[in-house]
């Protein structure tokens, strides 16, 4: 593939966009009826296999993690997810847009990412319902400077 058709599917794939790479054992926590499919498909598709779910008991490479405001502490449910990350592993916080049922807002986030000592590199929509943002372990984080 050329690096033209890479930067295309970076813009149309939103988990190529994200960073996620073949191979990557991708858990997913606080799935329900209201998440967004295709950008589930598009992770799996951008790791070759499915993602696992909450009772995976071994490390991730990364956590998507779907977060509603009546889910419960957003810091507590971070400090939890770390837990099931592999050392430098990413958190893809997926919140409800502006508007929607159970709406976070921007600022609770950045409260909650730091309380839990994570580091917020960007944010983007990543469905008609959804945002995301990426959250990276202290670890993680040294390793992209």
């Amino acid at each position: 593939m050329s690096a033209t058709a890479d930067h295309a599917e970076e813009r149309t794939n939103p988990a190529a966009r994200l960073g996620f790479q073949p191979g990557q054992v991708v858990q997913e926590i606080g799935f329900d009826d209201d998440v967004d499919q295709e950008l589930r498909e598009s992770i799996e598709e951008a790791i070759g296999s499915e993602l696992v779910d909450e009772d995976y008991d071994d490390v991730a490479d990364a956590v998507v993690l779907w977060f509603r405001d009546e889910d419960g502490d957003l810091t507590d449910t971070l400090v939890d997810t770390l837990g099931f990350l592999d050392e430098g592993g990413v958190i893809l916080l997926l919140t409800p847009k502006t508007g929607r049922d159970g709406y976070v807002e921007p600022s609770d986030i950045g409260d909650a990412a730091t309380t839990a000592g994570l580091s917020q590199t960007k944010s983007v929509s990543v469905g008609k319902d959804w945002n995301g943002t990426r959250l990276l372990t202290p670890k993680a984080a040294k390793s992209k400077k």
